[in-house]
């Protein structure tokens, strides 16, 4: 039989804040570039059969969601919206196996979904707005073979 350990530990906060800045950073730069050159993501997701018109919540949802995993807050939510963001984005404009560069896309996308399936499944760690207003919860028991 082996001993249990708990998760909760520096290493692991650090490793899951350093996590969560890694898979925001890309939602919140996207969100603002989105912002910036509005028409002409309007005019792409529109060639991809995507109504225009839901740009602005595209741009929400990366901004916020990307903004609320980078601080931990209510990050369990915002990584699955963000994970299914991810899923579907991979299958609206990535799915042109063909392309070399298309399949990538669509791999990374994967790859960045199941990044917040695991952070939707661990929480956001001690060094978080979760943590700090008592949302997450506790460590989780790991048992370990000795």
């Amino acid at each position: 039989m082996g001993t249990l350990t708990t998760t909760n530990n520096a290493t692991t906060n650090t490793g899951i804040l350093l996590g969560r800045f890694g898979l925001a950073l890309i939602f919140v730069l996207s969100g603002w570039s989105k912002i910036a050159g509005y028409e002409g993501t309007q005019a792409y997701m529109a060639s991809a059969g995507v109504p225009g018109a839901l740009l602005p919540l595209v741009i929400a949802l990366e901004l916020l969601g990307g903004l609320a995993v980078l601080v931990g807050f209510k990050t369990r939510w915002a990584a699955l919206g963000l994970a299914l963001f991810s899923l579907a984005s991979a299958i609206l404009f990535h799915a042109d196996f063909a392309d070399q560069n298309q399949f990538i896309g669509f791999m990374k996308n994967v790859a960045i979904a199941g990044g917040f399936l695991v952070l939707a499944a661990q929480g956001a760690g001690r060094y978080s707005f979760d943590a700090l207003l008592g949302r997450a919860p506790r460590a989780a028991a790991v048992a370990t073979t000795a």
